[in-house]
């Protein structure tokens, strides 16, 4: 690998979140800098929830051109920012942060990453299909705003709280998405399953150390369409278990890595303000650190 030499031209980029020494986005960040051959750092910055408002201004202070946002800040962080372009504000959740005209501005890149394999992989029209997401968190807010982008004709979105399930809900409520959208428990999944098209997995269910979890069983899975997408946005283990019991009934596997890198390239093109940055380069330094290939 290039050394690469730290100099006071160098422009600083980087990750903010608690805990963050574990992030891969500096693997995949600083792999795509060093083939562009340009003048840049990405670094894992860990900063505490107390400490996040005069980390922001002293990012400022020190010229820094942009950053990610990771647990616990991606909501914490809007009041903070000068502008919030509407994809984050549809979402309620910023995950990219750039330095414009002297001023913060915060996106949303997961919307681009978790749709980019479904876009290049599985050219379709989406407008008859139904999407079922496990789960209603973070995550999930990213995955209904991306399939409503691709047109699907119905989003089920199931949990197991009933008043946060309504919450989620109604935090669409005036928005295009409504429409679209419907939330219930898991006791609707046997209804459900027979009907996906695609069916994403949000939970952390089956990421590692308990590798050997799935939020569904390979019972619960019987009746899935042999032509479904199973996502899951975990990446390690990979397969997760969902994924492989999905397989077994023939279902098409995407796992969470692409997503990861998707959205990483998202925004790197709006930190060195350019259309083309090297995928591939980032998608291999990410499966090369993590063993896979």
């Amino acid at each position: 690998m290039t050394k690469v030499l730290i100099t006071g031209k160098t422009k600083l980029l980087g990750v903010i979140g608690h805990p963050v020494e574990h992030s891969l986005s500096p693997v995949m960040h600083n792999a795509a800098i060093a083939q562009l051959g340009l003048d840049y750092v990405y670094l894992p910055f860990p900063i505490e929830s107390e400490n996040l408002e005069v980390a922001i201004a002293g990012f400022a202070a020190v010229g820094v051109v942009g950053f990610s946002v990771t647990i616990p800040h991606k909501q914490a962080i809007m009041p903070l920012l000068s502008e919030i372009t509407p994809i984050a504000q549809a979402i309620g959740a910023v995950n990219t942060v750039s330095r414009q005209n002297h001023k913060w501005v915060g996106t949303n890149t997961d919307i681009e990453g978790f749709i980019a394999p479904l876009q290049t992989t599985y050219q379709q029209d989406w407008s008859q299909k139904v999407a079922v997401i496990l789960g209603n968190g973070g995550a999930a807010r990213a995955v209904v705003a991306g399939c409503h982008q691709l047109g699907f004709a119905k989003i089920y979105v199931l949990g197991r709280n009933v008043q946060k399930l309504q919450a989620f809900c109604d935090s669409w409520s005036n928005s295009p998405i409504e429409e679209n959208l419907q939330v219930g428990t898991w006791d609707e999944l046997a209804k459900l399953i027979p009907q996906a098209n695609l069916l994403v997995n949000t939970t952390p269910i089956g990421m590692y150390p308990k590798v050997d979890e799935s939020p569904l069983s390979a019972e619960d899975l019987k009746d899935l369409p042999q032509d479904a997408i199973a996502y899951d946005l975990i990446y390690i283990p990979k397969p997760t278990q969902f994924l492989q019991h999905a397989q077994k009934q023939g279902a098409i596997a995407i796992d969470g890595l692409e997503m990861l890198v998707q959205q990483g390239v998202a925004a790197l093109k709006i930190w060195l303000q350019r259309e083309n940055v090297p995928v591939d380069v980032m998608r291999q330094a990410l499966q090369n650190h993590l063993g896979l290939e």
